[in-house]
């Protein structure tokens, strides 16, 4: 368990008898990113005035320095925290400082209600990001002691972390942990919100080749849940500094989850559009760019829709004469995010198996899109490895203006790893199907490249099995030579009896023995 993960589990443990899992994780990310910002600010002040040191001091010195510039000139230092994070928070309202009270039980709930108040008031990027943090609960205590107690305990635990210190995508793996370990309370709508890191990092790599070295380069997730799947994708971009998100959340927390994730990352306020609204009841983005290098998506799994009749003559949906139907808006968010991309763009979204061999508009659906050539590729990944769900799903990766109608597939179901009740893949499965992608040839059992007659001839089914067989034959079993073994074991069988009842013939037995073992006999003969 690493540092981060034992920090959690404690701070979570405190909550964990209090309130459901997926109530407690809102105030254990959003107390995390306020210490972020926090410590960040103490840095920022500590270069400002001294230059970026080869290692930091302790946060006691980095607070007294601020507290120096603070009463010397305080609307200097404002505006210049102001000019460099986006933010400045008054010294009495920084994380450190509510630590240090707690620490000498003088927290008061209402100063950490207050920061919040605070911190939203620094601009638009800020409000009502702690909305979901609802420090008036009656299941934090039911009165405004045991609050103070319940929070300062969790603040205590939670200044421990190294958020500098620690290296990956700290939202999103924070989120991961509580996730595995508490499904029982969160992992029912956990895919709401969050797709595992492996997952990611396949699209991101495929939505990125042949684009890497593109700046500006936008990326688009219309259900962006906590923007990990957008993320990713820096790592694989020549110029990340030059990267712009675009993306859409219906759901308010996911939505300012998404926000933290983002700024944590420190992506700046300029670069980030983000919008809290239903992806398929409106479209947008309507204004420039609405057309993107990359669109990413884990949508909701054949969630219900409206399917109105308006949508017909929506630009999204219009050229395909059918809607996805109500039960099932698999399709809806495809066509909607395909409608962004770019003529040169790549387009990679997580969808269940059902939307390659449903039928009535589902398939009228499929068969233009096969018909315009816009499926590239079909990945299969293995069952259970997205939380919340145990079904097996699929990778669809989308382009425009291809100049085949070809699609290839990849059977990826049987690579992973299992770990306790979820399974993974592993670096090495990931870089096989990436290598596959890429080189675009048959690989026996696992990858096929299917022309588009072979797909015709399927009736645009594109179930996998259907183009990749990976039908292991049991070894054949030889008849003649498994019939001599059963007859020499009923043989030996047989003599063992025999064997056994001439030792029992020569014992000197009493009576009583004697009448035990002829009864012994009668169950051989």
């Amino acid at each position: 368990m690493s540092r981060l993960e034992q920090q959690l589990w404690a701070s979570a443990d405190i909550l964990r008898g209090k309130m459901d899992a997926s109530e407690y994780k809102n105030y254990l990310l959003g107390l995390v990113f306020y210490k972020y910002l926090s410590d960040l600010e103490l840095r920022a002040v500590y270069e400002e005035a001294n230059g970026k040191p080869s290692e930091y001091p302790s946060r006691e010195e980095q607070l007294a320095e601020l507290t120096d510039w603070y009463n010397d000139n305080t609307d200097e230092l404002r505006n210049t925290m102001r000019r460099k994070l986006g933010y400045f928070i008054e010294p009495q309202y920084l994380f450190f400082t509510l630590r240090n009270k707690a620490s000498n039980y003088d927290f008061q709930i209402n100063d950490l209600q207050a920061a919040f108040i605070e911190l939203s008031r620094e601009g638009s990027s800020f409000t009502g990001l702690f909305d979901d943090v609802d420090l008036r609960s009656t299941k934090l205590g039911t009165h405004d002691q045991q609050r103070n107690v319940t929070i300062m305990e969790v603040i205590k635990i939670l200044d421990e972390i190294d958020l500098f210190g620690y290296k990956g995508d700290i939202i999103g793996d924070a989120y991961e942990y509580l996730i595995s370990q508490f499904a029982a309370g969160a992992g029912k709508k956990a895919g709401e919100f969050y797709t595992p890191q492996a997952v990611s990092k396949i699209i991101s790599e495929i939505v990125s080749i042949g684009q890497e070295g593109l700046a500006p380069f936008h990326i688009y997730d219309p259900a962006m849940g906590s923007g990990s799947l957008m993320l990713n994708i820096r790592q694989f971009l020549t110029n990340p500094e030059k990267l712009f998100f675009h993306g859409q959340e219906l759901n308010t927390t996911t939505y300012n989850l998404a926000r933290m994730n983002l700024i944590l990352h420190g992506v700046d306020h300029e670069q980030m559009r983000l919008n809290n609204a239903d992806t398929l009841d409106a479209d947008w983005p309507t204004d420039e760019p609405f057309l993107f290098n990359a669109v990413v998506m884990n949508p909701p799994y054949s969630a219900q829709w409206s399917a109105a009749d308006k949508f017909l003559s929506d630009p999204r949906f219009e050229r395909y004469g059918k809607l996805a139907p109500k039960s099932k808006a698999d399709f809806a968010f495809l066509l909607h995010g395909f409608y962004h991309l770019k003529d040169s763009g790549t387009m990679g979204i997580v969808l269940p198996h059902g939307v390659l061999f449903r039928g009535a508009a589902e398939g009228v659906i499929r068969k233009m899109l096969l018909e315009m050539g816009a499926i590239e590729a079909v990945i299969g990944l293995p069952s259970n490895i997205f939380y919340g769900t145990s079904i097996p799903t699929v990778v669809l990766i989308l382009k425009k203006n291809r100049q085949t109608r070809d699609v290839f597939f990849i059977d990826a179901s049987n690579d992973s790893v299992k770990q306790k009740n979820q399974n993974t893949l592993c670096a090495r499965h990931i870089t096989k199907i990436i290598d596959a992608y890429k080189k675009r040839e048959n690989i026996e059992k696992y990858a096929h490249l299917a022309s588009y007659d072979e797909i015709a001839s399927n009736d645009y089914n594109l179930n996998i099995p259907r183009y990749v067989d990976t039908f292991e034959e049991e070894e054949q079993i030889d008849i003649v030579a498994l019939s001599a073994e059963m007859t020499a074991l009923n043989l030996q069988i047989k003599q063992n009896e025999t064997d056994f009842l001439d030792l029992l013939d020569q014992l000197a037995l009493t009576d009583e023995t004697r009448n035990l073992i002829e009864a012994t006999k009668q169950i051989f003969v």
